[in-house]
């Protein structure tokens, strides 16, 4: 597994992640027994880089990443965030930055985790009422205490990147991007280049609507979030189902899957990105690792741009309140 660097502070990790939020949470069909079996086929494989929060699950997706990785702690990479407080019944409850509430989610993290230093610990929402530099001050001040090495944050805008950086070095920013999730093109990865921040992209397969396999809504059990989700409704289904279409006979020519194209042209976007399909299954897991095979020439790229421009998704990537949650 060839390895990428994130940030300039030392921090490197395997060229592609997992995301483990599904394990545990918001999608249906999850099992412990084949979750278990994919955390480890994952390492198996050469993955040295496992992402979770606090919110998944409530606290249960930290503490099985915990049990299972925990014999194979010396080579891996732990990200987890804090920040979207959720209570036991999974009610959300709200953002918060405050510092004090930093140093309380950090020490549950780590009781979960059964570590001693978090790898990566990221904001994963901001906080509008609270000072983007109090909540950065509070997680370098865990980066000093040897509790967490290395910092980031989530869904930020270019403002908000700007004046975290200078408060302690950020080593990677955590946002959606995807063949049909672009914006941050425009201003965010211009300035992560810039700033010599990595790049994580979460739900790069577009929450699986790129790997093909969604045709309708009835593909969808009935408490998967995704139903929520207005890009996945009726109204707007039809119309991105083509956009799936127009890649499906490049995939084919190319010998692959929708999904190593889709991750494949990600991958290609720069070398200080690092995306992390999430996936309960060994069978996707490994679909997703032979993207890594897939190198696609300029002239490819540029097709796939043209085929899925910016903004050709119709629905917005979350509900309206999850969407006014985000920073602008």
């Amino acid at each position: 597994m060839r390895t990428r660097k994130l940030g300039s502070q030392g921090l490197e990790v395997s060229m592609l992640g997992l995301g483990c939020m599904g394990m545990s949470d918001f999608y249906s069909g999850r099992s412990e027994r084949a979750a278990v079996e994919t955390l480890l086929r994952a390492i198996d494989l050469g993955i040295t880089f496992f992402d979770t929060a606090d919110m998944y699950g409530v606290g249960q997706n930290e503490e099985l990443l915990g049990r299972v990785l925990r014999p194979h702690r010396s080579r891996l990479v732990l990200a987890t965030k804090f920040g979207n407080m959720r209570n036991a019944e999974g009610q959300f409850l709200g953002i918060n930055g405050r510092p004090e509430y930093v140093r309380a989610s950090c020490e549950g993290s780590l009781k979960r985790l059964g570590v001693e230093c978090i790898d990566l610990y990221y904001q994963h929402r901001v906080d509008p009422n609270v000072p983007i530099e109090e909540t950065v001050g509070a997680m370098a001040d865990l980066v000093r205490a040897g509790k967490v090495r290395f910092i980031g944050l989530c869904e930020a805008s270019v403002a908000t990147i700007r004046r975290a950086h200078v408060v302690h070095p950020l080593s990677a920013l955590q946002t959606e991007y995807s063949l049909w999730s672009r914006d941050p093109e425009a201003e965010i990865l211009p300035l992560l280049r810039t700033l010599k921040i990595g790049f994580v992209p979460y739900s790069p397969l577009g929450r699986g609507f790129l790997t093909g396999n969604i045709r309708s809504t009835e593909d969808l059990a009935p408490d998967d979030y995704r139903l929520t989700t207005p890009r996945f409704q009726a109204e707007n289904l039809q119309h991105n189902l083509r956009l799936v279409e127009a890649i499906l006979n490049m995939a084919h020519s190319r010998g692959c899957s929708t999904a190593q194209l889709a991750l494949a042209w990600v991958l290609a976007q720069g070398d200080h990105i690092v995306p992390i399909p999430g996936t309960k299954r060994t069978a996707r897991l490994e679909e997703n690792i032979a993207a890594l095979q897939v190198s696609l020439s300029d002239a490819e790229c540029q097709q796939l741009n043209t085929l899925m421009p910016v903004g050709i998704a119709v629905g917005s990537r979350y509900p309206v309140p999850q969407m006014q949650a985000l920073d602008r």
